[in-house]
């Protein structure tokens, strides 16, 4: 670490560092902040999509028992063709929203199938439907939970080192230019006296 210089000029460049900082900290803060608040809302969105394929699930078990029976070929009968997602920019990080989930549904003839078939096909996309979405939240939660992690590593950063360091430099250089002041005063008088004892 270089030795910090006193004099005015170094003095005149830790100021100006501690008014940039001092001026970034409140933006940082309130990114902080918002990415805080947005992680919540990830917490709260995730936990609603995990409750909601809970839901689908029960209603599964609970209206169709006869899933149980193997004799009917129901494998592949829903599937999923494409995922499309967009980005969502917040506060400078790009964030996955899903916008839409393309389902492929394999032919089968009503007639051939028992007629639980279609609230099960339907009730099989809205699960394939609802765990494409828990996996852009889940993505976008861990997203928001590394952003978080790094701003607030930011912010303490600023406000509990470089910001302390700086005021610390500040007065170190102060204390020392005042006593460098006060010693060229009491120079200055030395040697005035010094001058007319010579001369008187």
């Amino acid at each position: 670490m270089p030795q910090l210089s006193l004099n005015k000029a170094t003095l005149h460049k830790e100021s100006d560092k501690l008014r940039r900082y001092r001026q970034y900290l409140p933006s940082l803060e309130l990114k902080r902040q918002k990415l805080v608040a947005e992680r919540v809302k990830g917490h709260q969105q995730l936990e609603q999509t995990r409750l909601e394929i809970e839901r689908c699930r029960q209603w599964i078990a609970q209206t169709l028992p006869m899933l149980a029976n193997r004799d009917i070929e129901l494998q592949e009968m829903v599937g999923v063709s494409e995922v499309q997602t967009a980005q969502e920019n917040l506060v400078g990080l790009n964030l996955p929203v899903l916008k839409r989930v393309v389902l492929t549904h394999r032919h089968y003839s009503p007639y051939l199938k028992p007629h639980w078939v279609d609230p099960l096909v339907a009730q099989l996309g809205a699960m394939l439907e609802l765990q494409c979405r828990y996996r852009i939240d889940l993505q976008r939660l861990q997203l928001l939970e590394l952003a978080v992690k790094k701003v607030t590593q930011k912010v303490n950063l600023f406000d509990k080192v470089l910001i302390p360091k700086t005021q610390t430099n500040i007065r170190k250089i102060r204390i020392f230019l005042s006593d460098a002041e006060r010693a060229d005063v009491v120079r200055a008088k030395i040697t005035k006296q010094l001058r007319e004892e010579a001369l008187g």
